[in-house]
């Protein structure tokens, strides 16, 4: 049936599909709500220093 060996490569692919799935997880959802938040950040200085200066 199977070997002992063909368990083990299993559950390597299993914890690196899992590995893969949270990585995605946390570059979607994270990342870019960080990323949006400093060109949020950015945006309301150059706003600020614009109103600041007229």
């Amino acid at each position: 049936m199977f070997d002992f060996s063909q368990y083990l490569g299993f559950l390597l692919f299993l914890t690196v599909l899992t590995i893969g799935f949270w990585l995605m997880f946390f570059l979607v959802a994270f990342v870019q709500y960080w990323v949006g938040g400093a060109f949020y950040e950015m945006y309301k200085e150059r706003k600020a220093k614009k109103n600041q200066s007229v």
